[in-house]
């Protein structure tokens, strides 16, 4: 579904800085249309959760306003707080109030293409942003590369059992939820590269759980499950999110098998790039986290709705195909940044954490530690 679809994250950035215009005369006449050729429209924006990850609650709402109000664009933003039910009747109210754009991040499959049959109906432009609605046929698809964060992480958990010097270490995944595409492109990435050494008997494979939601509550209580089945005896936590690392960490922390435990660290994997994350990775409770610019995301999802909302057409080069449906949908892809103790002050600089929530209390000397000045 990846490379042989879409372009290499440097195409996709160019695709960003690169969209073109042209009249699109498919919606002649609608209501939609009409809005939007009198500027009497407004781009709305629903968000899933602010649970699973800090990023729904603060960091996407912010960047998503930033840009749209910076070209003047009327925006209204909604986070449906874990709850399909919410999440439909924000789409209906936004879609009867006159949004002429409509940028979603599925909270599950089925919610998501109410939302956007709804739309399509009523000649509403879609931009699916982050996930991928299967079956949904949204417009426009906005996300980073998640087979290429999967890899990431499977690379990141082998590099830290090899310096831990682990003989067949035996590992352990917890997914993310499986109505999430993007859990299955991590899965995908991740497999790709731990499967071999499965495969070759230099690493065990443990249980292999999705957690529902990307609740961390049961991430904790399946993590707990499968430390009972091993008697502890875990070597290491494929986790697809920071929030569920750090729920299994909670646990090792619990039974001291986290940071400088006698009994052996248990290297654990991320993403997201929390700043609780990133501040297990400075204690060495977490092996690394995977970055994901979301400036670049924010900003690459409303030059589409700017476009659009004006009445325009934005053609992009790359595209993906929904596994469900076959559709291909036009997609804007960006590169993902694999994040260790080393490169923790690169996300940092960039802007996305900060120095002094990542600092804070007891971090202070470990940032200083790792160069974080």
């Amino acid at each position: 579904m990846r490379r042989n679809l879409v372009a290499l994250a440097a195409v996709g950035l160019l695709t960003v800085g690169g969209l073109t215009a042209c009249t699109d005369d498919d919606d002649s006449g609608s209501a939609a249309e009409t809005r939007r050729a009198d500027g009497t429209g407004k781009v709305g924006v629903i968000l899933p959760d602010t649970t699973t990850s800090q990023r729904w609650g603060s960091d996407d709402p912010k960047l998503l306003k930033a840009a749209l109000d910076a070209a003047d664009v009327p925006v209204e933003i909604e986070n449906a707080q874990g709850d399909a039910a919410n999440f439909q009747r924000i789409g209906d109210r936004m879609i009867a109030e006159g949004v002429t754009v409509l940028i979603i991040a599925n909270l599950d499959p089925v919610s998501g293409k109410y939302v956007l049959d709804k739309a399509k109906a009523a000649k509403v432009k879609t931009i699916d942003y982050d996930r991928l609605t299967l079956n949904g046929g949204a417009d426009y698809y906005v996300s980073f590369d998640g087979e290429q964060v999967g890899k990431y992480q499977g690379e990141g958990l082998i590099r830290c059992l090899q310096e831990k010097k682990v003989a067949k270490p035996r590992v352990v995944y917890l997914n993310g939820a499986p109505s999430d595409n993007n859990a299955l492109l991590f899965k995908n990435g991740y497999d790709s590269v731990l499967q071999p050494k499965f495969d070759d008997g230099s690493f065990f494979k443990g249980p292999d759980q999705s957690v529902d939601k990307w609740d961390n509550k049961e991430g904790r209580s399946i993590f707990v499950e499968m430390m009972n089945q091993y008697n502890n005896q875990i070597d290491g936590v494929l986790a697809a999110n920071d929030g569920l690392g750090n729920a299994a960490i909670t646990v090792l922390r619990e039974r001291k098998r986290n940071g400088k435990a006698m009994n052996g660290t248990v290297p654990v994997t991320g993403q997201d790039a929390e700043t609780q994350g990133l501040q297990n990775i400075l204690a060495g409770d977490q092996c690394m986290t995977v970055y994901k610019p979301i400036k670049k995301e924010a900003d690459a999802a409303a030059k589409l709705a700017i476009s659009l909302f004006k009445g325009e057409q934005a053609k992009v080069v790359d595209r993906v195909k929904d596994p469900e449906s076959g559709a291909y949908v036009p997609a804007v892809l960006l590169d993902p940044i694999p994040i260790y103790k080393e490169n923790v002050v690169d996300v940092i600089k960039d802007g996305f954490a900060t120095k002094k929530a990542v600092c804070a209390g007891r971090f202070a000397a470990l940032c200083r530690e790792n160069g974080i000045k």
